[in-house]
């Protein structure tokens, strides 16, 4: 997958996926081939961490 650079774009891709095809971040990021550290550190950067409870980035 294709993330976009911006981080406000990054947070509502990601988060769309989430809430659409994927019950965990565990599974987004290994079906898509991401590195779980390195997205949340670029969200967490912007102010967003991964909310397990509601699987988003709040």
């Amino acid at each position: 997958m294709n993330l976009p650079k911006d981080p406000i774009m990054l947070l509502s891709a990601v988060n769309m996926q989430l809430r659409d095809h994927y019950e965990t971040l565990e599974e987004f990021v290994k079906a898509n081939d991401l590195s779980q550290e390195e997205l949340c550190e670029r969200l967490k950067a912007v102010g967003y961490e991964y909310q397990p409870e509601i699987n988003q980035f709040r």
